[in-house]
């Protein structure tokens, strides 16, 4: 049977703060364990989104993308994204809404409600360990990922959204 919630965390542990997605979903696989919850989510590691992404969104009725970024208000941003025509280089990068797209154009039908929970990073060396305004960021995501399973909705999570970056016209900005 199909989990109907898939979690995507891409992230590189080698690279500092980009480590955030990775231990995040390391975490909520410990806490999903604990709380019985195991078998309503996927939980899916990657460094990038790559078009390959789009058969894990088969059969779901929930997605969560997770991910550090640089220009993200702090903690967290989180909020509900479309399909959406990336701005990848390639076809092994791209971001979650792109990925959405792909769902779309080869089901032909509409992809499962998507999220994405951007987490504030401040340092992406090679080689360096998380910082520690990170660390500081994961704890509050943690926290908002526990709220978030425990009522696994499109409808719940709607009510959870943070405005992430405003623009002039009142439109959020991607910011992972």
């Amino acid at each position: 049977m199909i989990a109907p919630v898939v979690v995507f965390a891409v992230g590189n542990p080698s690279r500092g703060d980009d480590a955030i997605g990775p231990l995040l979903l390391e975490r909520l696989a410990g806490w999903l364990a604990a709380e019985g919850l195991t078998g309503q989510f996927d939980l899916v590691e990657d460094f990038q989104l790559q078009i390959e992404h789009s058969l894990d969104l088969q059969g779901r009725r929930l997605a969560l993308f997770i991910d550090a970024g640089a220009q993200t208000p702090a903690p967290y941003s989180f909020r509900r994204i479309a399909p959406a025509g990336g701005l990848a280089h390639s076809t092994h990068q791209l971001p979650p809404e792109a990925v959405l797209q792909v769902f779309r154009q080869t089901e032909a039908a509409e992809p499962p409600a998507a999220f994405t929970l951007c987490v504030r990073g401040e340092s992406f060396a090679l080689g360096e360990a998380l910082s520690a305004a990170a660390e500081a960021h994961v704890a509050a995501a943690f926290a908002l990922l526990g709220e978030l399973c425990r009522d696994a909705r499109a409808a719940a999570w709607d009510g959870r959204q943070s405005r992430g970056n405003a623009t002039a016209d009142g439109l959020v900005e991607a910011v992972c």
